[in-house]
């Protein structure tokens, strides 16, 4: 266990505040009031003047330095410092006030703890305005510049954020007097069970990790992951949440994540159209010739079409058809856009087709008899 180390306690209070009482009492009140009225007295006003300090006069400064940060582009870090700054004042006179009552002489010891922790609690305080302000300024910044890193920087915040909260933990431990050195030094034992019992937790926070430095994909990208598809709507320490088509939510862990094979369908360049027509064998050989023709110029007349690749041939002599394979690529990845063109390249297929004379293929049997044998089956009349 962390022990309690003892805290040098001064004998009095400081100089100025004791020669603040004494010109109280002498000179401000000459014979009004007794040295245990005096001092709360001072106690008093020396409390008065640092919310009064502390409310308006940092209110007016941090009022002009906003100004100061506004020119500068950089309209963050000071408004994050406002309230830690007045507290601070407010707290280093209300150290200064107590140092005068009685309380102090009373338990010295317990007022200089509460003191120091106190202290150390409103500056790690503001620390942590100050490094949330300029991390939230680099988001901004990463923003406007459409920088892929934008999108993790909240994954980003929260880790830096956890970390300086045990930080600040163990800084405000040792300023209330405990051993923290003997603390952490008892954590070796503990931190390896630790380990074992939380390895899915730590594996998913490695796994996060590996999310951030790869970047195998960001925020409202489309992606699959194993059986699961759908749009990536927080990366977080533990596990990253996909939406899917049907408007669910997966969570999948971040370990799973950075193991398996991920499908990244909006860092697709274009989008592939692969199809097969099947035209009947009695569809004049010509026509289909002029036909293919036809749906080529079609596709490469389209602003849709990405003109890259563009193939239209008579690929097989099928069992019931002549099957012509049509391939294409979209020029815009967007699903939306996808099917427009595909929507808008079938109607043109289908307006070439009625254009020629071919006939389709349709997916229906056909039974074709013997003259003799479908005679004998007709019934006689």
């Amino acid at each position: 266990m962390a022990a309690l180390i003892p805290v040098q306690v001064p004998d009095a209070p400081p100089v100025g505040v004791r020669r603040f009482v004494e010109w109280l009492q002498v000179s401000f009140f000459p014979g009004a009031m007794d040295a245990s009225t005096a001092r709360w007295v001072a106690f008093l006003l020396i409390l008065l003047v640092a919310i009064l300090v502390g409310r308006f006069l940092i209110a007016i400064l941090f009022s002009r330095l906003r100004k100061i940060a506004t020119r500068a582009n950089n309209q963050l870090i000071v408004p994050a410092l406002e309230a830690p700054s007045a507290t601070l004042v407010i707290l280093c006179g209300l150290i200064a006030a107590l140092s005068v009552v009685p309380l102090w002489d009373t338990v010295p010891h317990i007022v200089r703890l509460g003191e120091q922790g106190a202290l150390a609690s409103v500056i790690l305080w503001g620390m942590a305005c100050a490094g949330g302000a300029v991390v939230d300024h680099f988001a901004v910044g990463a923003r406007a510049r459409e920088l892929h890193l934008a999108a993790f920087i909240p994954l980003i915040k929260r880790t830096l954020g956890a970390f300086f909260i045990i930080f600040s933990i163990l800084v405000v431990c040792e300023s209330l007097g405990f051993e923290v050195k003997t603390f952490l030094a008892g954590l070796g034992i503990g931190g390896l069970a630790f380990a074992l019992a939380a390895q899915d937790t730590i594996a998913n926070m490695f796994g996060s990790f590996v999310v951030v430095m790869d970047q195998p994909f960001y925020v409202g990208e489309y992606i699959r992951i194993l059986a699961h598809e759908g749009t990536v709507e927080e990366i977080g320490l533990r596990s990253t949440r996909l939406r899917t088509a049907q408007r669910t939510q997966i969570v999948i862990p971040n370990k799973t994540v950075a193991a398996e094979v991920i499908t990244n369908y909006t860092r697709m360049p274009q989008r592939r159209v692969d199809t097969t027509l099947g035209v009947t064998y009695d569809s004049p050989s010509e026509a289909v010739r002029l036909l293919l023709d036809d749906v080529g110029a079609l596709l490469r007349a389209d602003p849709g079409v990405h003109q890259g690749q563009v193939v239209v041939r008579l690929a097989d002599l099928g069992d019931a058809s002549l099957r012509v394979q049509i391939l294409y690529f979209t020029a815009d990845p967007d699903w939306e856009s996808h099917m427009a063109v595909r929507e808008r390249v079938n109607f043109g297929i289908l307006a070439a087709v009625a254009a020629r004379g071919v006939s389709l293929n349709y997916p229906s049997p056909v039974i074709r008899m013997d003259p003799a044998a479908a005679q004998r089956a007709s019934p006689t009349p």
